[in-house]
């Protein structure tokens, strides 16, 4: 006899379990502790099975009724309904792995292990105001270049160029990184090359001029702040590095004996050299007693943990009296490609290469971080005696 809610709610519980029959092999799976439990009970490929259906009553009798119907309309199309439950939930976990946001911290976790703490906080940033509030629960593999557009606009329409430009960046590392774990099969950045407007070339303060290096030079010299931000500044003008790269510069990656300095360019995630002219080489050993407990050559005037603020070279130079007008932390790579050009007369390619740029040569193959290794020492030394000459001049 069919089941009725009349009967289902007078059925009390018993010492063991007992069962309440409906029609078709449904049941009510009635527990001693009093819990109700919907059940189905059917057989595929020759073997008996029961479909779990719901607790009652969160599950009616009608719900339920419906639940059996739609399990045998599974049984009648030649699939088993347990089964199909079950890839129905793996794929219902696995759009939930595949979220543009678990994805894209799954790939921050790992990229930032190599980023500065500015850049770190910076795409962390850009992720949570920028990408998030429109992908973040959106299934990676629903996302479209239209709709990943749209969102790109919305930073652009503010007139946040290069925010736009870097938040289009970091979703195509988000998808790269989904393609590498199987979740994407495409980077949908791919197809906006050209969407966006270009940001307005930035271009740092610099000094270039032979006579106003020699001031900023004998300025540095009797600067009278920490040995680590002295230090800092007169490796700028030596090395002439990417600001971030110079301030996070640790001890273990100086080679002493082939006098060069060793690391990976946050930009272009390659291994850079810098050989170290015997100026530089001098300064390192003399700084070497009030930083060597530090991982870092310029460690946090705070902590021996962290390097050296982004801030503390550009407040040294303020300092000294030059404006953020006249010059720049990043200013010292212009500095020395202009004279390397104009007053020493080295190749481009050599000075390119120095600069760590990812210039590739005319047969169109990548940067290679020894190339011309042996004229760029020659360069490098040669720098470092002209800013001599310079800084000895009347």
């Amino acid at each position: 006899m069919a089941l009725t809610d009349k009967k289902i709610k007078a059925a009390a519980p018993q010492s063991k379990a007992y069962k309440l029959s409906d029609a078709g092999g449904l049941y009510l799976d009635i527990r001693p502790n009093g819990s109700k439990y919907w059940r189905l009970k059917y057989r595929f490929s020759g073997k008996e099975k029961l479909l779990a259906l719901g607790v009652y009553p969160k599950v009616t009798l009608k719900d339920a009724r419906e639940k059996a119907q739609d399990a045998k309309s599974i049984l009648a199309a030649g699939s088993d309904p347990i089964e199909q439950r079950k890839a129905a939930k793996t794929h219902q976990r696995a759009n939930l792995d595949a979220t543009f946001e678990s994805l894209a911290w799954a790939w921050f976790e790992v990229a930032r292990l190599d980023w500065s703490e500015s850049h770190t906080e910076r795409t962390q940033n850009l992720l949570k105001n920028h990408l998030f509030p429109w992908l973040a629960q959106r299934p990676v593999g629903d996302i479209t270049p239209p709709e990943l557009l749209q969102v790109l606009y919305r930073a652009q329409d503010r007139g946040l160029l290069e925010t736009a430009k870097r938040a289009k960046q970091t979703a195509s590392q988000v998808f790269r990184y989904a393609i590498r774990h199987g979740k994407l099969l495409s980077d949908p950045s791919r197809d906006l090359a050209g969407a966006l407007r270009a940001p307005k070339a930035k271009h740092f303060a610099s000094i270039t001029d032979p006579k106003g290096v020699r001031q900023l030079l004998q300025a540095i010299d009797v600067y009278q702040g920490t040995p680590a931000v002295k230090a800092a500044l007169q490796l700028s003008a030596l090395l002439f590095q990417r600001p971030g790269e110079m301030r996070q510069m640790k001890w273990e990656q100086v080679d002493w004996e082939a006098s060069e300095w060793r690391y990976t360019v946050t930009k272009t995630n390659v291994e850079h050299i810098v050989p170290l002219p015997a100026q530089a080489v001098d300064i390192l050993r003399s700084l070497e007693p009030y930083t060597q407990r530090s991982p870092y050559v310029f460690p946090s005037a705070r902590t021996a943990a962290r390097p050296m603020s982004e801030n503390a070279v550009r407040v040294a130079l303020r300092s000294m009296g030059y404006t953020n007008d006249q010059m720049t932390a990043h200013g010292f790579r212009a500095m020395a490609r202009t004279l390397l050009d104009e007053a020493l007369g080295f190749p481009p390619e050599w000075i390119e290469h120095q600069l760590a740029h990812a210039v590739k040569d005319p047969l169109g193959r990548a940067y290679n971080r020894t190339k011309h290794l042996p004229q760029r020492k020659e360069m490098m030394q040669k720098w470092a005696g002209y800013l001599d000459e310079l800084r000895e001049c009347s």
